[in-house]
């Protein structure tokens, strides 16, 4: 080992945190403590942290981690590419899917007690017995434990005297439009809901005909909703006079719960009682209207298996004279779950000081309220659970180096940024989507102050993102989605086609005799190679030239409205290198593309310079401040995504990962290296 240039380091990982948003509302005084973190330490004038591609999620926190790109570490993408099939993707959170060594590993290995907390980029499972070596999940981006730990869907109830019978239905609703009585239940079921399969790490197999086959988009996610009558309170034990009954049902109607609305002293129907049954004499939770709960334990069905629970609730509505209830029920988390946690005695100390794991919503859209005051409230419980956890463990475990992660930016901006430019069918005006946004930042910097405190204990912070978020100028079109196969644009151009029914309406089967390449996986364009795909068409000896087709297609490909060009680069697999793509079938297409400036998702399918409406960009974030590091520094290098692993080792005197493609950061030490 060479001389450490600190003993303490923090990786304090922020999804999807946008440095020109963050300079933005420092400046406007509103992320105060995001502001001492710099001016305690180092940083470009922009905050900018030069990204990889693609810009999204498990790829490049593997490249933080690695110090390589995807070309090599091999996770190239949200999901992973079947070999099989050319339209199937498979679950890429899983670090059996890395071919590249982790810093984690490096430091377990020298000695240095080491924490990876919920980084969502081939850290579980855990790749190192080494006992140095401590890991909390990292199977999925959303909070810790939602993929194994969820045993029950989030969901809206309401109760109203219309209701004339009991009804949970399945996915019933998406952006905010939640039916008020059961007359009003229309099914959305078309709907893909990716968010699900992410959660279950099913396969994804999902042909994309129009914008709500894309279901990367959390707005468009469907939703449950449950529907139950009002009546005055029967065959309760004891009960207050005048008090209305509703039922609830959770697990999906396996279990079933009594309810009460109750009176105030002024006569005013304020609050609800729930109960595991009429002859309880103690509610499970009394949950006053627009209170968002603590930690409510019950039992939830899974698979014919009872789990000890824990959710939140919160009304939304409740009129006066409880004849209409509108609530809120969230996620159910088993609190037994350690199977994520190695070792797992640190599931069992965690609970016991900062409680049990919450839960993740994604409801929202277009409803204002269901974004502030359940989802953006859950991600308030889920900062304060996790910096709760991690002081602990800092204070008590003693660790030398920790990696952690947190998912509330991009996890609002999945339901928020599509709106911005008053695109789509935004319902709010362009001022109430902005303030959410600002919400979001003023959380992330409540949750960044609660670890400057170690600035002051000669710890090192260094504070990054993976990607960041955009608003783009105009509607995008279906090109380039993660979400899954993506066929519009490529049928336009003549590459793909589907089967279609008696009828002649399109199926979601790609018709495979008369596809010469598929757009999977946002970026990678796939040729139906003959000798090498299942059902190839494309002889070899003619590759080169139907990719040189594509190629000018793509650049050729003017959006509708505007006239303008949609892609900003395309280029060849061997030619993708240049950008750290690029690399052996199948993880990496034979073409790789992105879209071009103003015509974008929020991520995924830009270049990490694109920048959007709003001075909003895709570009990572990059602070570091404490220990070893030059204070109120201003660096004129481009920092690069690659550079952040080899930086940690040089802070923690290890050697930089095996594969490791980057250099560190030497102008931001202290001291000349």
């Amino acid at each position: 080992m060479r001389k450490a240039i600190s003993n303490k380091v923090l990786v304090l990982g922020v999804d999807g945190m946008d440095p020109r948003l963050t300079e933005r509302y420092v400046k406007k005084g509103i992320m105060p403590n995001t502001k001492k973190l710099i001016e305690r330490g180092s940083a470009r004038a922009d905050l900018m942290l030069l990204g990889g591609q693609p810009t999204v999620t498990p790829p490049m926190w593997t490249t933080l981690s690695t110090g390589c790109y995807p070309m090599v570490h091999n996770v190239t993408c949200f999901s992973r590419q079947s070999p099989t099939d050319l339209d199937v993707s498979e679950y890429n959170l899983d670090s059996r899917n890395c071919t590249a060594e982790q810093l984690w590993n490096v430091t377990a290995e020298a000695g240095l007690k080491t924490l990876v907390w919920h980084w969502p980029g081939s850290s579980w499972p855990p790749t190192s017995d080494n006992p140095n070596l401590h890991v909390v999940d990292g199977t999925q981006p959303g909070v810790v434990n939602m993929g194994v730990g969820q045993v029950d869907v989030e969901f809206i109830l309401v109760a109203d005297v219309r209701n004339d019978i009991v009804k949970y239905q399945e996915k019933a609703a998406s952006a905010g439009n939640v039916p008020c009585v059961i007359t009003d239940l229309k099914l959305d079921n078309a709907q893909a809901d990716i968010s699900s399969m992410v959660t279950s790490g099913k396969d994804i197999h999902n042909i994309i005909l129009s914008q709500e086959d894309d279901g990367i988009d959390l707005t468009q996610t469907p939703f449950d909703v449950m529907l139950s009558p009002v009546k005055p309170a029967q065959g309760w034990e004891d009960t207050q006079e005048d008090a209305l009954e509703f039922t609830v049902l959770l697990s999906k109607g396996l279990v079933h719960r009594n309810a009460l609305i109750l009176k105030n002293e002024e006569g005013i129907y304020d609050r609800i009682a729930i109960y595991k049954s009429k002859k309880s004499k103690e509610p499970i939770v009394v949950l006053p209207k627009d209170t968002y709960s603590e930690a409510i334990v019950d039992v939830a069905i899974k698979d014919d298996k009872q789990y000890n629970v824990a959710r939140r609730m919160r009304i939304l509505e409740l009129n006066e004279d409880g004849s209409h209830l509108k609530m809120w029920i969230s996620a159910a988390m088993d609190i037994e779950n350690d199977s994520v946690w190695q070792p797992k005695s640190l599931f069992k100390e965690v609970m016991e000081v900062a409680g049990y794991t919450p839960p993740e919503s994604n409801l929202g859209g277009t409803d204002k309220q269901l974004v502030m005051e359940c989802m953006h409230e859950t991600w308030e419980v889920a900062a304060n659970w996790q910096a709760t956890a991690l002081n602990y463990l800092i204070k008590e475990k003693d660790y030398d180096v920790i990696f952690s992660h947190f998912h509330n930016v991009d996890a609002h901006g999945h339901m928020i940024w599509r709106f911005i430019k008053d695109k789509g069918d935004a319902k709010l005006p362009h001022e109430e989507y902005m303030e959410m946004v600002e919400a979001v930042y003023e959380q992330t910097d409540r949750y960044i102050g609660k670890f400057l405190h170690l600035l002051d204990k000669e710890w090192t912070i260094l504070l990054v993102s993976d990607h960041a978020q955009l608003a783009s100028e105009h509607d995008r079109v279906l090109l380039c989605s993660g979400g899954g196969t993506s066929v519009p644009v490529m049928q336009e151009l003549g590459f793909t086609q589907v089967k279609h029914d008696e009828n002649g309406n399109p199926l979601k089967e790609i018709d495979w005799s008369r596809t010469k390449a598929v757009n999977n996986r946002s970026c990678h364009i796939y040729i139906n190679l003959k000798g090498r795909n299942k059902y190839g068409i494309v002889e070899p000896e003619d590759k080169y030239k139907l990719e040189e087709e594509i190629i000018t297609a793509l650049y050729s490909y003017k959006h509708p409205k505007t006239g303008e060009r949609i892609v900003s680069i395309a280029m060849r697999n061997r030619d993708a290198v240049l950008i750290g793509l690029g690399g052996d079938y199948p993880q990496c297409g034979d073409i790789i593309f992105f879209t071009a400036e103003g015509y974008n998702g929020d991520h995924c399918d830009a270049l990490s310079t694109t920048l959007g409406f709003e001075e909003t960009s895709v570009s990572p974030i990059f602070v570091a401040a404490g220990k070893g590091i030059k204070k109120n520094y201003t660096t004129k290098r481009w920092v690069r995504e690659v550079d952040v692993a080899p930086t940690v080792a040089f802070l923690t005197g290890v050697r930089v990962p095996a594969q490791c493609e980057g250099a560190p950061a030497y102008q931001i030490f202290e001291e000349d290296i």
